[in-house]
């Protein structure tokens, strides 16, 4: 059984035939044509493992390299976001000696964003309710329920 790549299977069913048998460790690998120490690297491996558990072990490493990519390259687009949001206050700094327009401590808050601000008191409301208190705001009256 020489070469690479051998199906998780087929290592299960040679430790299995071993621990089965009457043969040695070494006979079992002299008769399927593994070292001893790929014996005891399959053994480790896989252990008391049956078939299935073998094959969904193999199926959470995959996932799990999926998953770690997928951080990896969130993590770089953040940084990369980071960075040109730390070049663009730095160019408008220089343009106009607008210093105040990128603040140095707001690109270390939340994740390199600056932070929100919060929203005006006086927000104008679409439709006819809004235009109907804004004409009683001009006039000089109050919310009509103060009446």
């Amino acid at each position: 059984m020489k070469g690479k790549g051998d199906a998780a299977e087929q290592k299960i069913r040679i430790l299995r035939e071993a621990e089965k048998s009457d043969q040695t460790i070494w006979d079992v690998c002299r008769q399927r044509q593994i070292s001893e120490q790929t014996f005891h690297r399959w053994k480790k491996e896989f252990g008391m493992m049956e078939v299935d558990q073998a094959k969904q072990l193999k199926e959470f490493q995959k996932e799990n390299a999926r998953l770690k990519r997928m951080l990896a390259d969130e993590m770089l687009g953040k940084e990369l976001l980071k960075e040109a949001l730390e070049k663009s206050c730095e160019s408008r700094a220089q343009a106009a000696d607008r210093r105040k327009a990128c603040i140095r401590g707001t690109l270390h808050r939340a994740g390199g964003l600056p932070p929100l601000r919060a929203a005006s008191r006086h927000v104008r409301l679409p439709g006819v309710a809004a235009e109907r208190l804004a004409l009683e705001a001009e006039a000089g009256r109050s919310h009509p329920s103060q009446k």
